[in-house]
């Protein structure tokens, strides 16, 4: 309705009172209503407690609609129109996440779980708060935030790099756009869809989903997002990253319910108590474990098991992660499908570390749709504890749904427990244990060498292209390769004439050595197979000024320097100290020098400024002109310095903008050169590229 009284027009839907004088904008009537309708969607989906009917938010989104078409350059990009999604093709580039990715350990029972406590809370020196919660079965997810707006959301991914998906989460009615607060945060949760919502959907697809994870993954991976939008999908976050941190993550998730992001409720805290076995409440937690089983059939979405969560956020740092999972975390999971089968015969497998592994050879059987016919047995521990012998009859899952495992012997037929000898299968190098686990300790055991070569050479690693387990037989049976650092030196020529090493195949083999000489360090100190220094552990490594092979030598050599570096604790910290400096670890990287490997970071390459080569900088804070403050980073990096995120004692430049917080104080207490966004634009323009 438009009422009309002394020159002023006053335009009114219901729910929406914007005196709309003469000079009133289109700008200002396009922000308004963008806030009342994200108010408006937050109460209806979030909290489940709408303000307005249907026909109300229709009237006042059509408006919006009407204003973005006749205005296209003021359409804000947290709009909810723009949930709808686009009818462009994404093609789901790739981006690198901003902060380590990692999987989860994993326990199948409450004694692991109790296990799991108390091993922490020894490990912490102290008592701990440790929380429970969902662990949801769906789609992770990361969104980044910048100022308040989200910026962008990737998949898990490899954990370093996912796809970018932000157009098709955009379609999320309960992810926030923008954010009450102007915070620039990372934000993990899970994508997924409702048991309900699922059926109806399925039944409508001409290839119907097995389950509502598959379906909701499928659909989040879309290339055309207006297709996406078509599809409820939901999410649930449960960890975000601020800066600066907060004490507990009690606190974090009560600071992302207050921003507007939807979280489960299911959530419980425990304390341990005295540090001391037998004195976690595991009574209690047993029955959780028990009540969130017996509830699960009637959630209307899937959860898979729950995730216990060291609270405080400084104890989290102190226990460090692995290359694999974060030691102050670990997932419960539910029984898996079981069968019943015989147990063949019991071999041992030699790992590239040394590591000997007991492999149980079964009478195949199906378990979880899935044929299985191996099966680890982990060590000589976990035998005994099954009393265990050739001949048994056993029961077997698939763990998480996927690793095959005993889980017991039903019906004892042998008249022993089976147990490993005292030598090495494969060289008869005398075992030796550690921890639970036996070693072979000879570094040339021909299935160390062959677990390296083939770890080396993978696609996820240094990618020597056409270079596979079968071609690496051949090259070592024929003695051409004994070691990692043979590849760069073998003479592939020599092959000529071998089944299946037609010229083709033999160039293709020495362009794969060649482009192995251009990985960058990080890539290259990932692939050497060390325990503890994986992709996410060099990364870090790199990030914190581990700038050379060198470097991480004298580093390993100090492990309180080690020590200080987030995200790495006392295990890491140990492993590596011994075996970087494991003399046949120092020899291999030589060779390799020698061979033309980059065992140092690489300046950037092409027509540019080279004037801040050596300097490490680290960017925090909101700028004016950089905004994300990405595009600040890419000014550095053009000009050769390095970029990390988090601040130590190789840094040696801050740029700081508004809002720098706790990166600031810790620069200005290690006497780290401040710059600002003024004294930076000056910077460049006396650096150009």
């Amino acid at each position: 309705m438009i009422h009309g009284s002394c020159g002023v027009f006053i335009l009114t839907f219901p729910g929406y009172n914007l005196p709309m004088q003469e000079k009133t904008t289109p700008e200002q009537e396009i922000v308004t209503l963008v806030s009342k309708l994200s108010e408006y969607s937050h109460k209806y989906y979030v909290l489940g407690r709408p303000e307005v009917t249907d026909l109300e938010y229709d009237r006042l989104y059509d408006r919006l609609v009407q204003l973005e078409k006749a205005h296209p350059k003021l359409v804000l990009s947290y709009s909810p129109t723009q949930r709808v999604g686009s009818d462009l093709s994404s093609e789901l580039e790739e981006g690198s996440h901003s902060l380590p990715v990692l999987s989860l350990d994993k326990a199948y029972s409450p004694e692991e779980i109790l296990t799991w406590a108390e091993k922490t809370a020894k490990n912490s020196q102290e008592d701990l708060v440790l929380t429970l919660e969902e662990k949801l079965d769906g789609a992770s997810i990361v969104l980044y935030y910048e100022n308040g707006i989200l910026d962008r959301a990737l998949t898990r991914g490899n954990g370093l790099v996912g796809n970018v998906v932000t157009a098709n989460v955009k379609t999320i009615s309960k992810v926030p756009l923008k954010l009450p607060e102007p915070l620039t945060i990372a934000v993990r949760g899970e994508i997924f869809m409702r048991k309900s919502e699922f059926e109806r959907v399925n039944r409508t697809l001409a290839e119907p989903y097995s389950n509502p994870r598959n379906l909701a993954a499928g659909t989040l991976r879309r290339v055309v997002s207006s297709e996406v939008a078509k599809v409820p999908l939901d999410i649930f976050v449960y960890e975000g990253f601020f800066d600066p941190p907060m004490e507990s993550y009690r606190e974090v998730r009560s600071k992302l319910q207050s921003l507007g992001f939807p979280l489960s409720t299911r959530f419980e805290a425990f304390s341990t108590g005295v540090v001391q076995p037998g004195t976690f409440p595991v009574s209690t937690l047993a029955q959780h474990l028990e009540k969130a089983r017996i509830d699960r059939p009637g959630l209307d979405y899937e959860i898979d098991g729950l995730v216990m969560k060291v609270d405080r956020l400084r104890v989290r740092d102190r226990l460090g992660l692995t290359g694999h999972h974060p030691r102050w975390a670990v997932a419960f999971k539910f029984e898996a499908p079981q069968g019943e089968t015989l147990v063949e015969s019991i071999d041992l497998q030699v790992g590239r570390t040394g590591r000997v592994t007991p492999v149980a050879r079964v009478k195949p059987v199906v378990v979880g749709g899935a044929q299985i016919a191996n099966v680890t047995l982990h060590n000589q521990d976990y035998i005994e504890a099954l009393e265990l012998g050739v001949g048994d009859r056993v029961t077997i899952s698939r763990r998480g749904d996927v690793i095959p495992a005993v889980d017991g012997v039903v019906e004892k037929l042998s008249d022993h427990v089976w147990r490993m000898g005292t030598a090495c299968p494969v060289c008869q190098t005398l075992l030796v244990k550690n921890g639970a686990h036996h070693f072979c300790p000879n570094p040339l055991c021909p299935e160390q060498v062959r677990g390296r070569l083939n770890f080396f050479t993978a696609k996820d690693q240094m990618d020597l292209g056409g270079l596979g387990p079968e071609t690496m037989e051949v090259l070592i049976s024929r003695g051409l390769v004994k070691d990692v650092p043979d590849l760069f030196t073998c003479d592939f020529s020599l092959l000529e004439g071998v089944p299946g090493f037609g010229e083709k195949k033999i160039s293709a083999l020495k362009e794969g050595v060649d482009k192995a000489r251009t990985r960058d360090f990080p890539v290259v100190l990932a692939s050497l197979g060390i325990p503890e220094l994986g992709k996410k552990i060099s990364e870090l490594l790199v990030e914190h000024g581990v700038d050379s092979w060198d470097n991480l030598v004298s580093l390993v050599k100090n492990p309180s320097a080690l020590l200080s570096i987030p995200g790495i604790g006392d295990k890491t910290v140990e492993t590596l100290s011994k075996e970087v400096l494991r003399p046949e670890t120092l020899e291999m990287v030589e060779k390799l020098k020698l061979a033309g490997l980059h065992f140092q970071i690489q300046g950037s390459v092409g027509p540019v400024s080279r004037e801040w080569d050596g300097q490490t900088w680290c960017v925090t804070g909101s700028f004016v002109d950089f905004n994300p403050r990405s595009k600040a980073e890419q000014e550095i990096k053009a000009r050769g310095a390095r970029v990390v995120s988090a601040v130590s004692g190789a840094t040696t430049h801050l740029l700081a903008g508004e809002g720098a917080g706790s990166k600031l104080t810790k620069a200005q207490s290690l006497g780290i050169q401040i710059i600002t966004e003024e004294i930076f634009m000056k910077l460049l323009e006396r650096t150009p590229q």
